[in-house]
Protein backbone atom coordinates (compact mmCIF):
# COMPACT_ATOMS: atom_id res chain seq x y z
CA UNK A 1 0.00 0.00 0.00
CA UNK A 2 2.66 2.53 1.12
CA UNK A 3 4.54 1.43 -2.87
CA UNK A 4 1.10 2.58 -4.38
CA UNK A 5 0.66 5.93 -2.28
CA UNK A 6 4.18 6.69 -3.13
CA UNK A 7 3.51 6.18 -6.66
CA UNK A 8 0.33 8.33 -6.85
CA UNK A 9 2.29 11.18 -5.18
CA UNK A 10 4.99 10.61 -7.40
CA UNK A 11 2.25 11.17 -10.18
CA UNK A 12 0.71 14.24 -8.74
CA UNK A 13 4.56 15.41 -8.10
CA UNK A 14 5.08 16.10 -12.13
CA UNK A 15 6.55 14.42 -15.40
CA UNK A 16 9.85 13.55 -13.53
CA UNK A 17 8.75 12.09 -10.71
CA UNK A 18 6.01 9.87 -12.52
CA UNK A 19 8.72 7.70 -13.68
CA UNK A 20 10.80 7.91 -11.10
CA UNK A 21 12.11 4.79 -8.57
CA UNK A 22 11.32 4.41 -5.35
CA UNK A 23 13.98 5.72 -3.98
CA UNK A 24 14.33 9.18 -5.59
CA UNK A 25 10.66 9.83 -4.28
CA UNK A 26 11.69 8.50 -1.08
CA UNK A 27 14.61 11.17 -1.54
CA UNK A 28 12.57 13.93 -3.34
CA UNK A 29 9.21 13.74 -1.77
CA UNK A 30 9.22 12.17 1.84
CA UNK A 31 12.69 13.27 2.83
CA UNK A 32 12.14 16.49 3.06
CA UNK A 33 14.40 19.30 4.81
CA UNK A 34 11.59 21.16 7.08
CA UNK A 35 11.54 22.74 10.54
CA UNK A 36 8.18 22.82 12.40
CA UNK A 37 6.77 23.71 15.62
CA UNK A 38 4.37 22.54 17.58
CA UNK A 39 1.81 24.66 14.57
CA UNK A 40 0.89 23.26 11.06
CA UNK A 41 3.45 25.03 9.62
CA UNK A 42 6.17 23.88 6.93
CA UNK A 43 9.54 26.06 6.62
CA UNK A 44 11.44 24.79 3.11
CA UNK A 45 14.35 26.33 2.00
CA UNK A 46 14.64 28.22 -0.63
CA UNK A 47 17.38 27.00 -2.76
CA UNK A 48 15.96 23.10 -1.97
CA UNK A 49 16.00 21.20 -5.25
CA UNK A 50 12.79 19.54 -4.74
CA UNK A 51 10.47 22.96 -3.89
CA UNK A 52 8.44 22.69 -6.92
CA UNK A 53 7.80 18.94 -6.94
CA UNK A 54 6.56 19.15 -3.36
CA UNK A 55 4.50 22.34 -4.08
CA UNK A 56 2.92 20.76 -6.92
CA UNK A 57 2.33 17.62 -5.36
CA UNK A 58 0.73 19.89 -2.21
CA UNK A 59 -1.32 21.86 -4.27
CA UNK A 60 -2.83 18.74 -5.94
CA UNK A 61 -3.50 17.09 -2.59
CA UNK A 62 -5.25 19.92 -1.13
CA UNK A 63 -7.13 21.89 -4.23
CA UNK A 64 -10.98 20.60 -4.49
CA UNK A 65 -11.98 17.76 -6.51
CA UNK A 66 -12.92 18.54 -9.89
CA UNK A 67 -16.55 17.41 -10.93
Amino acid sequence: MAFNLLWAAGTLAGPFHARATTATLRAHLINVPARTARRLVLHLPRRWHGRHAFTALFDAAHTPPTR
